[in-house]
């Protein structure tokens, strides 16, 4: 497995490579055409492959050329041939054809070690943008022999899961990327490849998933305090706010509280019994305002107001569900009824992440 690239090593974008250059330059960035129409021939290839998330590889999409171990081997043959031809050494002879037949049959053999097999896409769970988005892959193997040294990659990562695959049996691999962006995104571009038996020759596939992935926003790291809850409606009009100014919906445990009120989770952290306040829940209700968020940050934050408010909700809905509070989401004219547990909490954070 290759090592990962820092920031530094990165490509830079638009087809420009980065010169080093040798002691004192700038290293400054330098435009090469050849770069860039790689990259366009890549984009324009990749959009002509189908989407599907089960693929079979057969001669149509399995692709096979020489490594850089197979161009010098080819090299010592020739050079080989050459000799035994000048001086009529038999036994050049012997050895170049030896050494030819077994790059040829090598080459069937690296090329049969891909083709027939199945892959199958495993449909990832949703994750938080910044984090890792693992990918399941289940190779099938329906012939009697072995495949082995099968490597799967997003493409153009260098980061490689290898397996083999029994006769008639199948293999899980898993590969992940970044996922940077919230919302419904694409699955990227995958890649398998063999080199064995001998490493003279690279086969090797593209695939593109149909299947796409939910990206929450990335929650803030320290979220302000939750909002103070909002009146009931139909309810008193001259209810009070919770006097912190935090909604949080318990109070100190009172000797001959109901057990069912007695809120576990926030006394496994804190080591304080805390119950649920049955009427300060009666008489108000938490609500997550994306537009109230929104106003309390354009006076601190210049542009990417949206996110930084998608953001800081994403961490309050995850804050209420672990204190076990009923609380509604607002997002513009579409809302969210207050409620709680795993469903809810899953609602509130893909309407986030569509929104």
């Amino acid at each position: 497995m290759a090592p990962p690239r820092s920031a530094l090593g990165a490509s830079p974008p638009g087809g420009r490579t980065r010169w080093t250059g040798g002691a004192g330059s700038t290293g400054a960035l330098t435009w090469n055409p050849f770069t860039l129409v790689r990259r366009r021939f890549q984009a324009w290839w990749q959009a002509r492959l189908p989407l599907k998330d089960s693929t079979t590889l057969t001669q149509r999409n399995v692709y096979i050329l020489p490594t850089r171990p197979g161009f010098m081997l080819g090299l010592t043959l020739l050079v080989l041939l050459v000799a035994s031809i000048n001086y009529q050494l038999n036994l050049g002879y012997v050895l170049t054809f030896l050494l030819t037949g077994s790059a040829v049959i090598g080459m069937h053999v690296c090329h049969g070690t891909l083709r027939g097999l199945t892959m199958h896409l495993i449909a990832p769970d949703a994750h938080f943008a910044g984090a890792s988005v693992p990918l399941g892959i289940q190779l099938n193997n329906p012939s009697k022999r072995n495949r082995y040294g099968i490597g799967l990659a997003v493409l153009g990562s260098g980061h490689w899961s290898w397996t083999d695959v029994g006769p008639q049996g199948s293999a899980k691999v898993q590969i992940s990327f970044p996922a940077t962006v919230r919302g419904l995104q694409p699955l990227p571009a995958l890649t398998a490849e063999t080199r064995f038996p001998l490493g003279t020759f690279r086969v090797w596939t593209v695939w593109r998933p149909a299947s796409k992935v939910l990206v929450y926003p990335a929650p803030e790291l320290n979220p302000p305090p939750l909002p103070p809850g909002e009146p009931r409606s139909g309810g008193a009009q001259t209810a009070q706010r919770h006097t912190t100014g935090e909604f949080d919906g318990v109070r100190a445990y009172r000797r001959g509280d109901p057990l069912k009120l007695v809120v576990w989770k926030k006394a496994a952290k804190s080591d304080e019994l805390v119950s649920r306040d049955a009427q300060q829940a009666q008489r108000l209700e938490l609500w997550l305002d994306l537009g109230a968020v929104e106003n309390q940050l354009r006076s601190r934050a210049a542009s990417g107001v949206r996110e930084l408010a998608l953001s800081r909700l994403c961490a309050w809905v995850l804050q209420a569900e672990t204190r076990g509070l009923r609380y509604g989401l607002r997002l513009g004219s579409h809302e969210l009824a207050p409620d709680s547990g795993p469903a809810h909490q899953k609602n509130c954070l893909q309407a986030l992440a569509l929104a």
